[in-house]
């Protein structure tokens, strides 16, 4: 039974994902087909030439060797081979050889078409898939499961170039392998070939079990391996406050527990493959013992056993025998392709379930340009809810039960103008601005840049315009100077080091070794947190936006950190169009505007001066920050927040 915890961001997607291998050729193969139509050649050449040995093997050794039989080949007229006994021996010899030389020289090239096949599909579905991610919407990410995600991009990639590589080929092989050695069999001997092929159907019955049986195991074994993923990827991102709890046993507890669940899901696959495997040897070894009891019978008694009829030669019961064997490697060989089959039916079923969550964010059909941008900036009665954007995600419908995060927030922001946004946490504030970059798109009324509703242009040209300066500053592993370029990727280093100055960060980079070139280390970890951020004002700076977001930008560093940003930060606000986030609200005093949220509505506005006359919420709070610590319990005693 699925639990919470089993649910991963694409299972209302991969369900609904029909015939997925079938889909993976009908999408990848077209431009890639030539190469699989080679390598299923070659490798039809290859195997059709590794049953030529053994059938002139036998008709050697009934013609020259024992002298029993005429030296005859299937589907060979007899004017083409020779007739002297030492001219079928050196053609016996030479035949032989020339098989042993095609099945090389067709082995390799089928091999090197199939991993050209195989892998350029990998790459390309790998590629589309994050291209797939890239272009979703912030929901998704907010309900991420990382390692999930990993899992696709890397384990079910890799299970669907195993079955394209594999599988496929090693299906071709059974195939002319089954059909080639029962025709040469019915060819040389109809009665025994019957036989030796008696556990054919019960095979093919045992196979079809095996595939309806296992196919369940995958899945649960394929979502285990993404929740082992995400509880690694969690851990190890948590590293620090995993040490400084000292709950370092409770981590290993739960991966122990999600490595186990992935154990416990593998030896239920395993388990059935132990069954399958043994099962299709056993069939076989019965096909063999039973070609060898009956033809070893027929050779020895010289009379056909039971209702058989005729002469068996003993090159011919030496045919069967090597061809029996033939038989018994590629039937065997069943449970891996249907190991690798059930694998990739699992994995791609998951890779196109990502593929098809719609996003919601996107560009309009004919979008309005938005050029010159001016900086005006109006909000008109916006509300948005977290769950009903998941819901239309899935095809729902909330019935009214949704959490509003924003409602009915309606403001403007003149062009140069800064408007402020202060309240307790959870009262929505940064969600208000992640609208105008459209991270998520409202559910009610609308937000304009310029009078343009910023649905109706285009999703780049709004955040083309927009500067987004967060508290949780990202860098990428790379140098500096990578970083501050991230997003204007040709910026001259002149540029660069013009932004670093301005962000109040040129000072400290000189004084690294390697300068800009410093590399910053996994999600900036080698800097120290007022260093990042003034690397991502810096980022900004070279940005040159028209709009500024500033979503609590000074709120992780010490005081005299602070000093130093803001400085960067009247400079970069100035002559912009800024919607600032602060808790401290000594940094925002001079705002034009001052918006004070609760549960998401604006309760309210004003400058400072006037809402400090109004004596209520913006007034508790300066007064706690301010240390008027008497004048805030007064007035939550009087009903005031």
């Amino acid at each position: 039974m699925s639990t919470q915890e089993d649910e991963t961001p694409f299972d209302e997607y991969r369900d609904e994902v029909d015939r997925p291998l079938s889909r993976l050729f009908l999408e990848y193969g077209p431009g890639r087909l030539h190469w699989f139509a080679i390598g299923m050649v070659a490798n039809f050449v290859a195997q059709m030439s590794s049953l030529l040995p053994p059938l002139i093997l036998g008709a050697a050794i009934d013609a020259i060797f024992t002298g029993g039989g005429e030296y005859t080949l299937p589907l060979i007229p007899d004017v083409w081979l020779p007739a002297a006994e030492a001219g079928q021996f050196w053609f016996s010899v030479g035949t032989i050889a020339a098989a042993f030389i095609l099945v090389g020289v067709f082995t390799w090239i089928y091999g090197v078409s199939a991993n050209l096949f195989a892998h350029d599909v990998m790459h390309t579905v790998r590629v589309d898939c994050f291209r797939k991610m890239q272009n979703l919407d912030m929901t998704f990410f907010d309900d991420k499961q990382t390692g999930e995600v990993m899992a696709v991009l890397n384990n079910d990639t890799q299970n669907l170039e195993m079955f394209l590589d594999n599988a496929l080929v090693n299906s071709l092989r059974l195939l002319v392998m089954v059909g080639g050695i029962t025709a040469i069999l019915f060819l040389l001997n109809w009665q025994l070939a019957f036989v030796t092929l008696v556990a054919i159907p019960a095979m093919f019955a045992f196979t079809y079990w095996f595939m309806v049986t296992v196919e369940p195991r995958y899945v649960r074994q394929r979502a285990a391996v993404g929740w082992l993923n995400t509880r690694l990827e969690n851990s190890l991102s948590g590293m620090g406050l995993t040490k400084t709890t000292s709950s370092e046993d409770y981590e290993v507890g739960r991966v122990r527990k999600a490595s186990k669940r992935l154990f416990d899901d593998t030896m239920a696959v395993l388990k059935l493959s132990y069954v399958y495997r043994p099962g299709m040897e056993l069939l076989a070894g019965i096909a063999f013992a039973a070609t060898f009891l009956v033809g070893g019978w027929w050779i020895m008694m010289d009379t056909a056993p039971g209702p058989m009829t005729g002469d068996l030669q003993v090159g011919e019961f030496v045919t069967f025998l090597f061809l029996t064997q033939f038989i018994v490697a590629p039937l065997a060989e069943v449970s891996n392709i249907v190991d690798q089959y059930e694998n990739a039916k699992a994995s791609s079923e998951r890779v196109f379930g990502l593929m098809d969550i719609p996003a919601y964010v996107t560009d309009p059909a004919d979008p309005e340009p938005l050029e010159d941008v001016r900086g005006h900036v109006e909000y008109d009665g916006v509300s948005f809810s977290y769950s009903a954007t998941e819901a239309r995600a899935v095809g729902e419908d909330l019935e009214g039960d949704e959490e509003v995060v924003v409602e009915d927030v309606s403001f403007e922001a003149e062009p140069g103008d800064t408007v402020a946004l202060v309240g307790p946490t959870g009262a929505g504030k940064s969600t208000v601005l992640k609208l105008l970059l459209r991270l998520y798109d409202v559910d009610e009324g609308a937000i304009r840049v310029d009078g343009h509703d910023v649905r109706d242009v285009c999703v780049s040209d709004v955040r083309g315009a927009v500067g987004y300066v967060s508290q949780e500053t990202f860098l990428f592993d790379g140098t500096i100077a990578d970083n501050i370029r991230y997003g204007q990727f040709d910026a001259p280093m002149a540029d660069v080091r013009e932004a670093a100055r301005a962000a109040q960060a040129h000072e400290f980079i000189t004084d690294l070794e390697e300068r800009y070139e410093t590399r910053v280390g996994e999600r900036g970890v080698k800097l120290s947190g007022g260093q990042r951020q003034r690397v991502a004002l810096a980022r900004t700076v070279l940005q040159d936006p028209e709009i500024l977001i500033l979503d609590e930008a000074t709120s992780a560093v010490d005081t005299k950190t602070e000093l130093m940003i803001q400085q960067s930060i009247d400079r970069l606000t100035e002559g912009r169009t800024t919607l600032a986030i602060a808790h401290r609200l000594s940094t925002i005093r001079e705002a034009d505007r001052i918006l004070v949220l609760e549960g998401g509505r604006v309760v309210e506005r004003g400058d400072h001066d006037t809402l400090l006359e109004a004596d209520g919420r913006y007034a508790t709070l300066w007064a706690a920050q301010a240390g008027n610590l008497d004048h805030a319990l007064e007035t939550l005693a009087d009903g005031g927040e």
